[in-house]
């Protein structure tokens, strides 16, 4: 009852927060707290002239640093919003007014336990950056390093933890009031969200992010991460190397300073390639200020609080679906997608790939340049709800990456399209991969796999048989002793599975 209250509460302020800005649109739509958004309606600001998504981040930018974060989750969710929406959502800027730096230097002689002055001879209090979970602050250390310094906001540990409270309970009662809505599994997607936010709060996972980032790139001279000062690192304090370049979103500063645009943004395809592909980690905010181009023309990423993990099944997901859509076979663009399992078995494969083209042409009919793979992906989400597909919560925050991807490189060359450097690469992956050759080590190591197990499979089994031959003589002699009739023992049933185990293990191996 207590959370009811507390919840209904905070579902009034946003309701009115919403209404002041004219985009009480997201609960209307899911249809829930309807006497609320009713009241709400009273205070609603009318004749605005900014787009609906436009409204919907003011609104979330005054709610504050957890609705900041959630809107820029939303801006990957086309199937619950519009496009337009989206789109609009994903320009939400994480930027909010810095917290003296004071209360810098108080976090971090608390976490460091040691005097700000004895860490570095130099602690800029003004911060060079402040988003909505911490700024940053240079400074040199006392061995003469130049550093940012990364430090937590006071107390927005528990601010989140309330606002997720209340995500969870809004996402609960959509699922319960609004059967329609469950394919999304949006209590699936606030729990993903909730997991970002929960690594972005350690800093000490952002330092150990950054270097496995690093460390996935070692050796290559044009892309590289800050060193992490771990001596200076703790839970609510990250320190690592001062990077000195020009954004990589700022085009006009990197051709004055003799940067060649069209080797920057084929280094960045690549790279983004070789996250998701190659490595299957990969930085989930790469937006135009989160990268730097050092003189030597080696890209530097930097804030490696939003990291994204992808399986193995789901890149080659991802590679045949990607280069599908490029050759436009949409019947393989739907095989994909049946193959993955997102769309049930029981529609039509025809009708699916129909829908596909419907989607890709309109697309694909425009200058390479203008070709948008996070726009088809945000379009293929809006025929979900036809063909009954689920929502996969753990792509979202790689179709916002994607989507991040694609404006960096428009901003260094508007005439080149991301994806189309980044396709032979790619196409090599998935012969290297899936192709039969790779189909046939893989089997190959699963049978070797199988067979040095089955050693330790027969022993298992012949300790079953033993302890078993050991309690069928006790209930044997227990059944002489009762009379002459005596009762035959009882064979388990962990022996009867122990056995077919190892005639399953033995066949499979022959075959």
């Amino acid at each position: 009852m207590l959370r009811f209250l507390r919840n209904g509460l905070r579902l009034v302020r946003l309701a009115f927060a919403l209404a002041r800005h004219d985009a009480l649109f997201p609960l209307e739509t899911l249809r829930i707290a309807t006497g609320i958004v009713a009241v709400a309606r009273l205070v609603r600001r009318r004749n605005d002239a900014r787009r609906p998504g436009q409204r919907l981040a003011a609104a979330f930018t005054d709610m504050g640093p957890s609705f900041i974060k959630f809107g820029q989750a939303l801006s990957t969710r086309a199937d619950l919003l519009s496009e337009e929406v989206a789109i609009d959502l994903g320009q939400l800027a994480d930027h909010l007014a810095p917290f003296p730096g004071v209360d810098a230097r108080r976090t971090i002689e608390q976490e460091l336990g040691r005097p700000v002055d004895a860490l570095f001879t130099s602690f800029d209090d003004a911060p060079v950056a402040a988003a909505s979970i911490a700024q940053v602050h240079y400074a040199v250390t006392v061995d003469g390093r130049e550093v940012a310094v990364k430090v937590l906001r006071p107390g927005i540990e528990e601010a989140f933890a309330r606002d997720l409270d209340l995500f969870y309970w809004l996402a609960d009662l959509v699922e319960r009031a609004q059967p329609r809505f469950r394919r999304l599994k949006p209590l699936a997607s606030v729990r993903a969200f909730a997991d970002v936010v929960r690594v972005e709060m350690d800093l000490r996972m952002e330092a150990a992010a950054a270097e496995e980032l690093g460390g996935n790139f070692a050796g290559d001279a044009f892309y590289r991460t800050p060193a992490i000062d771990w001596d200076r690192t703790a839970r609510r304090v990250m320190t690592m190397e001062r990077v000195h370049g020009i954004p990589i979103g700022d085009r006009d500063r990197l051709l004055a300073a003799g940067h060649d645009v069209n080797a920057v943004l084929k280094k960045s395809a690549e790279a983004f390639f070789y996250q998701v592909f190659r490595d299957g980690f990969f930085h989930g905010d790469m937006h135009g200020g989160n990268a730097f181009v050092e003189e030597s023309g080696c890209i530097v990423p930097v804030d490696f609080g939003i990291m994204g993990r992808v399986d193995t099944a789901t890149r080659g997901y991802l590679a045949e679906l990607l280069i599908a859509f490029l050759r436009r076979d949409y019947r393989t663009v739907a095989e994909v997608q049946f193959r993955a399992g997102y769309v049930p078995p029981d529609k039509s494969v025809d009708v699916f790939a129909q829908a596909c083209r419907s989607i890709g042409e309109p697309i694909f009919g425009k200058p390479s340049n203008q070709i948008s793979i996070a726009r088809l992906l945000a379009q293929l989400l809006r025929v979900t709800e036809q063909f009954e597909m689920e929502a996969q919560p753990q792509l979202l925050l790689l179709q916002k990456t994607m989507l991040m991807a694609e404006g960096m490189g428009t901003k260094l060359n508007p005439e080149v399209n991301i994806w189309e450097l980044a396709r032979p690469l790619i196409e090599e992956w998935m012969g290297t991969h899936f192709g039969p050759r790779a189909r046939l080590e893989r089997a190959l190591g699963e049978t070797i796999d199988a067979i040095r197990k089955l050693p330790r499979l027969v022993d298992t089994i012949e300790r079953i048989a033993e302890r078993e031959r050991r309690r069928a003589e006790r209930e044997l002699t227990a059944a002489q002793a009762d009379g002459p009739a005596g009762r035959w023992p009882r064979l388990d049933w962990a022996l009867l599975v122990a056995v077919a185990a190892l005639a399953a293990a033995i066949s499979a191996w022959w075959i």
